[in-house]
C-alpha cells in the first residue's frame, strides 16, 4: 500500500472513530434526557395528584363536619369514633393546690407534680421511669405494682414548696396512652395493648382500678381524679393558660383533635346533662376518610403494607410518622424507573421508613446555594455519594409537595371544627375570639409545614374572620394537661367554693 493510501485510510479510520463517539454521546445524552424526562414526568404527576385547591379543601371540611354529625349521633356512625371524654369541666385558669400526673404511654412513664397557685405554675417536678421488657409482657399486677412504687417514692420526695392541704388525698391525673373504652371521668377499661406491652390479664380490666389497688397496696393516699387522653389533655393546659380556647390539635409522629361540643349537640350521649352544659369530644380525626382526599399510588401502596391497611388514611396523610416515607416511596420510584441515582438503584433507599420527617424537614429548610444538608442527608441516610445540585433542587421540590398537601389537609379539618362550632363566620355585636391549641413536634419543628397551615388556614377562613383567631402552641397535654384535670375535677372542688 502506498503512503497516499495509508494516509487515507487512516483518516478515514479516524473519521470513522470521531463518528462512532458522536454517536455515542448523542446516545447517551439522548438516553439520559429521556431518563430525566421520566423522572420529571413521575415528579409532576405525583405534584398534580397532591394538589389541594381551596375547593378541594372546602370539600374535605364539609365532609369533616358530616361525619363528626355522625360520630356524635351514634357509636358506629363514623370511621372518626367522636369518642365522650366525661371532661365537662375544663381548667378555668384560677385552680390551686398541689396536683399530681401520671403520664403511660410507653417504654417509659413519667410521673409529675404542679403546685398551682393565681392562675399559673409556681412549682413543678417531675422523673422519668423506664418499663423492662418483662414488665411489658407481665402480669397486670406487677406492671401497675412498679408504677406505684415509684409513685411512692416520688411522692416521698415531696419537698418545700409544695403543700398539700390537711385531710385531703393527693389527686392525680392518669395519662393512658392506649385505647380504651372510658366509661367516666376515672374510669376506662383497656381495649388492647400497643407499642410493645402484651398483658393479657389487664385486657377488658378497668385501668384506673388496677392503679387504684396498686396504691392502697403501697399504702398511698393518693386518688385518681382523672383518665386522661393526651390531646384532651392538650386542651385543658391550653384553657388554663386561654380561656379561649376551643379546641386542640396534636400533630406529631400521630394526629388527633378534641374540641368543646354542646351537650345537646350529642345524640348518643345518654348520662345527665352535664353541669357546664358542654362536653369535651376526642375525636380521633386520625380515621378520617372521604373520597376527596388527594390520594396517590404511593399512599395506596404504603397503606396496604401497613400494620393497619384501610384504617387512619387522614392520619397517613398529614403526620409525622408517614411523610418522610411518602417521599422514600416517590424518590425509589424515580431511581427505579429513571436511573435518578445512577443504573443502580440504591440498596438503602429499599427500607421502609428509613427517611425520616425530620430528615425531610432537614432537607425541605436547606437554604444553602449547594443545598448541603440534602447532599449530607443523601451521602449519611442512603448511602448515596455525589448528586447534582439540579437533582437536589427536584428532591426539596418533592418535600416541599408532600409536607404541603400534610399542612393545607391538617388546616382543612381545623376548618371543619370551626364550620361545626359556627367560628367560621364573625357573629354580629360579639368580640369572639377563638384559640387553637396546638402541639407535637411536627407543628413546632417543621416550620414550614406550619407556616403552610397557618397560611391555609387563613386562606379557608378569610380575612376579616382569621382576626378573630390565633393558633397557641400548648406543650406537654400528657403531663401538665392531665394535672389541670384532675384539678377541674377534684372531689374538693364544691368544699373549696362553699
Amino acid at each position: 500500500m502506498n503512503k497516499k493510501a495509508v494516509v487515507v485510510t487512516a483518516a478515514a479510520i479516524g473519521a470513522a472513530t470521531s463518528l462512532a463517539v458522536a454517536a455515542f454521546v448523542i446516545r447517551r445524552r439522548t438516553r439520559n434526557n429521556t431518563k430525566w424526562a421520566r423522572a420529571m414526568e413521575i415528579l409532576n404527576d405525583f405534584g398534580e395528584k397532591c394538589w389541594t385547591p381551596i375547593w378541594r379543601l372546602r370539600q374535605v371540611a364539609d365532609a369533616m363536619v358530616m361525619e363528626m354529625h355522625a360520630g356524635l349521633a351514634s357509636e358506629n356512625g363514623s370511621k372518626m369514633k367522636m369518642l365522650i371524654s366525661y371532661v365537662d369541666n375544663l381548667p378555668s385558669g384560677d385552680e390551686d393546690g398541689l396536683f399530681y400526673a401520671l403520664d403511660l404511654g410507653g417504654t417509659n412513664f413519667r410521673v409529675l407534680r404542679f403546685q398551682l397557685s393565681g392562675g399559673g405554675i409556681a412549682k413543678q417536678e417531675s422523673v422519668e421511669v423506664s418499663i423492662s421488657p418483662e414488665l411489658m409482657t407481665g402480669t397486670s399486677d406487677e406492671l401497675f405494682g412498679y408504677i406505684a412504687m415509684e409513685l411512692a417514692k416520688f411522692v416521698a420526695q415531696e419537698g418545700e414548696g409544695f403543700h398539700l392541704p390537711a385531710n385531703r388525698e393527693r389527686e392525680l391525673g392518669f395519662t393512658f396512652s392506649f385505647p380504651v373504652m372510658q366509661t367516666s371521668i376515672n374510669s376506662g377499661t383497656l381495649i388492647k395493648w400497643t407499642k410493645g406491652f402484651s398483658i393479657s390479664d389487664a385486657i377488658g380490666v378497668d385501668v384506673v382500678a388496677e392503679l387504684t389497688k396498686a396504691l392502697k397496696k403501697q399504702g398511698l393516699d393518693m386518688h385518681a381524679t382523672a383518665l386522661v387522653n393526651d390531646t384532651v389533655g392538650t386542651l385543658a393546659g391550653g384553657k388554663f393558660f386561654n380561656n379561649d380556647v376551643i379546641a386542640a390539635v396534636i400533630l406529631g409522629t400521630g394526629t388527633n383533635a378534641a374540641y368543646v361540643e354542646r351537650a345537646q349537640a350529642i345524640p348518643k350521649w345518654r348520662g345527665p346533662p352535664p353541669r357546664s352544659g358542654e362536653m369535651v369530644i376526642n375525636m380521633e380525626w386520625g380515621n378520617f376518610h372521604t373520597t376527596h382526599l388527594p390520594l396517590t399510588e404511593y399512599d395506596h401502596a404504603m397503606d396496604s403494607e401497613s400494620l393497619n391497611p384501610g384504617e387512619q388514611f387522614f392520619e397517613k396523610l398529614i403526620s409525622g410518622m408517614y411523610l418522610g416515607e411518602i417521599v422514600r416511596r416517590v424518590l425509589f420510584t424515580m431511581a427505579e424507573e429513571a436511573d435518578f441515582f445512577g443504573p443502580i438503584v440504591p440498596p438503602k433507599l429499599r427500607i421502609p421508613f428509613i427517611l425520616s420527617t425530620p430528615d425531610l424537614s432537614a432537607m425541605h429548610h436547606d437554604t444553602s446555594p449547594d443545598l448541603t444538608v440534602v447532599g449530607i442527608t443523601l451521602k449519611n441516610l442512603l448511602e448515596i455519594p455525589e448528586v447534582s445540585l439540579k437533582k437536589r433542587r427536584v428532591i426539596v421540590k418533592l418535600c416541599d409537595i408532600v409536607a404541603t398537601r400534610g399542612a393545607r389537609l391538617a388546616a382543612a379539618g381545623i376548618y371543619g371544627i370551626l364550620k361545626k362550632e359556627g367560628r367560621d363566620t364573625v357573629a354580629n355585636g360579639l368580640n369572639q375570639k377563638t384559640v387553637i391549641a396546638m402541639d407535637g413536634g411536627l407543628y413546632e419543628h417543621y416550620i414550614e409545614f406550619s407556616t403552610c397551615l397557618e397560611n391555609t388556614l387563613k386562606e379557608l377562613v378569610g380575612n376579616e374572620v382569621w382576626q378573630t383567631i390565633s393558633i397557641e402552641h400548648a406543650n406537654d397535654g400528657s403531663g401538665l394537661g392531665a394535672a389541670l384535670l384532675a384539678a377541674s375535677h377534684s372531689r374538693y372542688i364544691e368544699h373549696d367554693e362553699s
